[in-house]
């Protein structure tokens, strides 16, 4: 985990030079690849050159507002909450009217994203710094993120590490000091765009994830030869990662690991 870290944390740090960036920005949502991407900015940057933003709206937990603000604390951010329920109210409105007909859900669970991508964005033309996408690889393979909402950045620092990954490196980080409050590793991932929303609800567990696409994408096996599980779950994962190949094409750089 050390040299996964450092290897991160020293490619953040060259790629903000490299294009010319002091800063980052970030949404901080209080799950917990975003809390990593932001102590791994920290680390690199230091935590006065993190610019991290709790958008909040009526699916957002208290647990999720508690998370951020414990992290922006332990890691010094420059950190600041927004709600942005009026802006996703005013535009569903707008949205029903030009449809003619109420609103779907996936719909109002992107809108949520995107206008969180664009006020992001609007942070970096305001006031500079590069803005980071917080997905990981086990998001971009199976393409369960919103393509110009949470894909939104110059760059996706953990792009290349699996969610179970992720947690590992939370983990490891926090044996060198409690930069992660013990509940956002402890919790069970969720987007917070609908009531009750799980990541679980629509992809399989992310330990039976992650290695399936191990053995599909980066060993590059046929279905029928992935070890270890049930051909209905291979299938699955397999038609998740070829129907998001075009959000893959569109998505920022992710650092080599």
């Amino acid at each position: 985990m050390e040299k996964t870290w450092n290897k991160l944390k020293e490619g953040l740090r060259a790629y903000c030079t490299d294009n010319g960036f002091k800063g980052v920005i970030l949404g901080l949502s209080g799950g917990m690849d975003s809390a990593l991407v932001a102590v791994l900015a920290a680390d690199a940057l230091g935590g006065e050159n993190v610019r991290a933003i709790m958008m909040k709206t009526k699916y957002t937990s208290d647990l999720s507002l508690n998370i951020a603000r414990e992290i922006a604390e332990r890691n010094n951010l420059n950190y600041q909450e927004l709600d942005i329920e009026p802006l996703v109210e005013k535009e569903t409105a707008f949205l029903r009217q030009a449809f003619g007909q109420e609103v779907k859900g996936i719909v109002l669970e992107n809108l949520q994203a995107r206008i969180r991508g664009q006020l992001l964005m609007a942070y970096s033309n305001q006031f500079g710094g590069l803005v980071l996408a917080c997905g990981n690889k086990s998001e971009a393979l199976t393409g369960y993120c919103t393509l110009y909402g949470d894909t939104c950045g110059g760059l996706m620092p953990i792009g290349n590490v699996y969610k179970t990954t992720v947690f590992e490196l939370g983990k490891w980080r926090n044996t060198l000091g409690q930069v992660l409050p013990e509940a956002v590793i402890s919790r069970a991932p969720s987007a917070e765009l609908a009531e009750g929303q799980k990541d679980e609800n629509s992809l399989p567990p992310y330990s039976v994830l992650d290695a399936v696409l191990k053995q599909l994408y980066d060993e590059g096996k046929d279905i029928n030869d992935v070890c270890g599980f049930d051909k209905a779950t291979v299938e699955r994962v397999a038609r998740l990662i070829q129907r998001s190949a075009f959000k893959r094409k569109q998505t920022a750089p992710a650092l080599n690991i």
